[in-house]
């Protein structure tokens, strides 16, 4: 892998942020998946905010995050928002131990968003394909995997996507949002819905 100065991946440095870039699943949908992933045992959900993401933890050292974040207000003025239909649920097991909800609508508005946010300074190699997806079950027992999969393989949710974020990790609170930058306003809106099991 090749590394640039100002960014390291996989290793982390004492006092250099870890910082990641995620679509928010906002409410009612986000509350309610986070809320899911607890009850199923998954306490650092706690301070996981429900999400797709875009960039993953990836360490940056603090002087670069001002020009890094000029680089995602560029990279977001350049799309336009869009809507995204999560339904079903799926897993990288064996591979990686998770289950997830997926996209069915919106993967490619996903994959041209994530290409943009890492493009620039950021020099990331990944292991797998990109995968847009929402985490519901990681690193749990294989029984409380298998409940996720089947209780969530009705779910589905509608929202408009029109704003990226910008999450730094924080060793007592968990990943926090400190900054968003807005998607160019297109006609298409979805207000945010669920449906569980066929129940509005």
């Amino acid at each position: 892998m090749n590394e640039s100065a100002s960014f390291r991946q996989g290793t982390r440095v004492p006092s250099v942020p870890t910082i990641g870039v995620s679509v928010a699943v906002p409410d009612p949908c986000g509350a309610w998946l986070q809320d899911y992933r607890v009850d199923l045992g998954d306490e650092s959900a706690r301070h996981i905010p429900t999400h797709i993401t875009l960039l993953p933890p990836y360490d940056i050292e603090g002087d670069q995050l001002a020009r890094f974040a000029d680089h995602l207000a560029g990279a977001a003025a350049t799309l336009e928002a869009f809507d995204v239909h999560l339904r079903g649920t799926g897993t990288f097991r064996p591979i990686s131990p998770v289950v997830f909800v997926g996209v069915v609508d919106g993967i490619a508005r996903c994959e041209q968003l994530a290409r943009a946010v890492r493009s620039g300074p950021v020099n990331l190699t990944q292991s797998f394909p990109y995968h847009p997806h929402v985490t519901v079950a990681h690193h749990l027992d294989e029984a409380l995997m298998d409940r996720a999969f089947t209780e969530l393989a009705d779910f589905e949710c509608f929202f408009a996507v029109e704003r990226i974020w910008l999450y730094v990790h924080d060793e007592v609170l968990g990943w926090q949002p400190t900054q968003s930058f807005e998607l160019t306003l297109s006609a298409r809106r979805t207000e945010p819905h669920i449906c569980v099991s066929g129940s509005a």
